[in-house]
């Protein structure tokens, strides 16, 4: 859910729940309050136009205890007399907010209420009703008296003129009607808390958890920790900062192991490096000190000893060139010069330079050529021979000792591609490592151990110059009988043009 949705619902919540609310809890205690009213007064089906009018429901309140007096003053006046009787009835009054006043020819002999305000009695003169008066007649005296009167009459032998006044109080509300009062001023206070409670809850829960997972996210991060992870929650917008974060701390992530597998492979190199320049350099030495020492007397182990110097020479160069090509790759710099290369010239060439330096090392040597005079590729020779070159190196390394070293370069012609095969007799690979020798580094106890020396990055060379012209390179091997290293070049065809 998008924020400005969250905040509209919200809007609409603070709005309309407490007032749903508010309106269902009045309906439910006013619905109680009335049957109490009902049972405690008598009064049949109250309604909220009743409680509303309050002279009315005065009126209604006291109409019982008027008929009783009015059935007394007709049939036994003479109780108005007795002030225990009198007690009594004013006891009744009082439960509805109401007393009694009784006078006798003009002069009150009964007051029920503590307090006796003359300006009562006078506002009693000012509205005497006349001797036919009933108790469905009433007054209102307001002024400072603010009553409901209810008169009867009655007379005796004794008595010509008696009156007795039912004086309910006109701003006294029953018990009940204040008790809803109450009780609905609490339930609103209430119904306001708890909804104002769950909007900051469900706000907090879509906003501000997630931010604070976000806070603590990007400490960590500052601190160097990536190994954790930010889950996706919150309102709509968050949530997708969240997913982005995620990201942005996964990429982080993946940027810190890359570079620590790649300061590893750096120390590698080094290493490697290190221990194919020592070799040679350690082998120049030793030759140079034979010669200025005279170990050398002889024409001819001069010679021997130049030419192992020269290639000593020739490898440590090979090495820098490697080094060199690799820092290249590495920024994808390579300088290639494509150019249209006939198929047979160039590997024949190729296995011409290979016989030589196969031969002067005891490698036996046999070279066979499958491909049509004609046919042309389009590659950078220079490089072609480098992944030769790094195949055949990579090969002598490996050769399984005890054993007649043989090397067979083979070109065929597959279709639209030329393919080109390099086989030879060395200890082979073992099936789980041959899908990992083109990548950088990668070494198996079985075949590629830093015992023979080598950068670890001859094949991925191989790899990448491959890629770069199109074709590709695999491997196939058997253990203690040799590996055969194949990749293919496209063929160069004419295109037809239409006159």
């Amino acid at each position: 859910m998008k924020l400005k949705t969250r905040i509209i619902i919200s809007f609409f919540i603070i709005v309309l729940e407490p007032l749903l609310f508010t309106v269902l809890a009045f309906c439910f205690f006013s619905h109680y309050q009335f049957r109490a009213i009902e049972k405690q007064y008598g009064i049949e089906n109250p309604t909220y136009e009743t409680l509303a009018n309050t002279a009315e429901m005065i009126a209604r309140l006291t109409n019982k205890a008027a008929e009783n007096i009015e059935e007394t003053a007709n049939t036994d006046p003479e109780r108005f007399t007795d002030i225990q009787y009198l007690d009594s009835l004013n006891k009744e009054m009082s439960e509805s907010n109401s007393y009694l006043v009784v006078r006798e020819d003009g002069r009150v002999t009964y007051y029920g209420c503590e307090d006796y305000p003359s300006a009562l009695i006078e506002k009693l003169d000012d509205s005497y009703q006349g001797d036919n008066a009933g108790i469905s007649d009433r007054m209102y005296l307001g002024d400072k008296v603010q009553s409901l009167v209810k008169q009867i009459n009655f007379s005796t032998d004794e008595i010509e003129q008696g009156n007795v006044y039912i004086v309910s109080n006109a701003l006294e509300t029953l018990p009940q009607v204040q008790q809803l009062g109450e009780t609905m001023i609490i339930t609103v206070i209430l119904i306001l808390a708890i909804t104002a409670l769950w909007l900051t809850w469900w706000i907090y829960r879509g906003v501000i958890t997630p931010l604070d997972k976000l806070r603590m996210a990007t400490q960590k991060i500052k601190a160097g920790d990536l190994n954790f992870s930010i889950a996706t929650e919150g309102v709509s917008e968050i949530a997708d900062l969240c997913q982005d974060f995620e990201d942005m701390r996964q990429r982080l992530k993946e940027n810190a192991e890359e570079k620590v597998a790649f300061d590893k492979e750096n120390k590698e190199l080094i290493s490697n490096i290190s221990h194919d320049l020592k070799t040679p350099i350690t082998a120049i030495k030793g030759y140079v000190e034979g010669i200025m020492d005279g170990v050398a007397n002889t024409p001819e182990k001069q010679d021997k000893y130049i030419k192992t110097i020269y290639t000593k020479a020739n490898d440590m160069d090979r090495l820098i060139n490697e080094l060199t090509f690799y820092s290249k790759m590495d920024t994808n710099r390579i300088p290639y010069t494509f150019n249209k290369i006939s198929v047979t010239d160039f590997f024949d060439d190729c296995a011409e330079d290979l016989s030589v330096e196969l031969e002067a090392k005891g490698v036996a040597f046999s070279y066979s050529n499958y491909v049509e005079p004609e046919v042309m590729v389009i590659a950078d020779a220079e490089q072609i021979k480098r992944v030769v070159n790094n195949i055949v190196s990579n090969s002598l390394k490996y050769m399984a000792p005890g054993r007649t070293k043989r090397i067979n370069l083979r070109v065929k012609d597959v279709g639209d591609f030329v393919q080109v095969e390099l086989e030879d007799n060395g200890k082979g690979i073992a099936a789980r490592d041959l899908p990992n020798i083109f990548d950088r580094f990668y070494r198996t106890d079985a075949s590629r151990n830093s015992s023979q020396g080598g950068s670890g990055i001859g094949l991925s060379i191989v790899k990448k110059i491959m890629e770069d012209h199109g074709g590709k390179v695999w491997a196939t091997s058997k253990e203690n009988i040799g590996t055969v290293m194949y990749f293919v070049l496209r063929k160069y065809q004419e295109v037809p043009v239409n006159e």
